[in-house]
């Protein structure tokens, strides 16, 4: 009896065992399926950025360039005023971004650790503004911003970002999940509300910091609804837009330009891509921090 046990327990043991394999054997499959998915758009407008014209029309696509164009990348930065759309871009992305963490910050802060009149109304009015959409608002935005003469500047494109709901909610979230023991024995050395902030709260939340940072650095850089409306002339466009218009830089709009827009593409989204893999490591933790509570 002790023998046929023993065999059975070998046999559920081979059993779970296999059923094991099989799983890990599914999950590689969908994981690699699921990568080549978000990676081949990619792998494709690197390629194509690259490629002459004729070859990106060719009634069968080639995966690998028959010759390198790099030259398409000179044209898009020289004829395409692709330096100037850079610098605009930056310059509006960091207004946004400096703009949401300062304001997100010191709002998170008041959301989760100050007590005041009217404070969970507040606060669901904040969840509220996340549900509507800037094309929803953006014609009293631009009236507002006109009528202050802000048109085709970097305020007009920068203010009405510069608070984020997002970035409150999140942040509001972290803080709650700090234990105010910390916060009483910063008031008993000395510090105030801004001293708590900036030297204890925000140190203690670098990963959710991160998380959002990214983010709303990722959504600046990629605004195209809101930098279309408000900058009228070229001397305040951003990447977005500016890709919008290289099909009629070249050749009047007269010819097809794939190849050089798929370079400006490619030059478009080099930061994003760069930054994720820098900071990527923050990502999965800030957003479980903001979780826990």
């Amino acid at each position: 009896m002790s023998a046929e046990t023993t065999i059975s327990a070998d046999v559920r043991n081979e059993s779970a065992k296999r059923k094991k394999k099989i799983m890990a054997a599914i999950q590689w499959v969908l994981a690699i399926i699921v990568l080549i998915v978000i990676v081949f758009p990619i792998y494709w407008m690197l390629v194509s950025s690259v490629k002459s014209q004729e070859e990106i029309l060719l009634a069968t696509p080639t995966l690998w360039p028959k010759e390198f164009h790099f030259e398409n990348y000179v044209n898009v930065l020289n004829r395409g005023n692709f330096a100037k759309y850079y610098w605009n871009t930056t310059v509006m992305t960091a207004g946004i971004l400096i703009a949401q963490v300062v304001t997100g910050i010191f709002a998170g802060y008041g959301f989760s650790k100050g007590k005041f009149k009217g404070q969970g109304l507040c606060f669901i009015i904040v969840l509220g503004a996340l549900m509507i959409p800037l094309q929803v608002t953006f014609i009293p935005i631009y009236i507002m911003m006109a009528n202050w003469g802000m048109s085709d500047t970097f305020l007009g494109l920068i203010l009405p970002e510069a608070v984020s709901p997002y970035y409150i909610f999140m942040l509001r979230q972290t803080f709650m999940s700090i234990d105010d023991s910390y916060i009483e024995a910063a008031r008993m050395d000395g510090l105030g509300r801004v001293g708590i902030i900036t030297r204890i709260l925000a140190p203690m939340c670098k990963s959710t910091l991160f998380t959002v940072t990214l983010v709303t650095f990722t959504n600046g850089w990629n605004a195209y609804f809101w930098p279309k409306i408000i900058a009228k002339g070229e001397s305040r466009r951003v990447l977005t837009v500016g890709l919008a218009y290289l099909k009629n830089t070249f050749a009047g709009g007269e010819s097809m330009n794939n190849h050089e827009i798929m370079a400006g593409a490619v030059l478009a989204v080099v930061p994003v891509i760069i930054l994720f893999f820098i900071f990527q490591k923050y990502m999965l933790t800030g957003y479980s921090k903001a979780a826990m509570k």
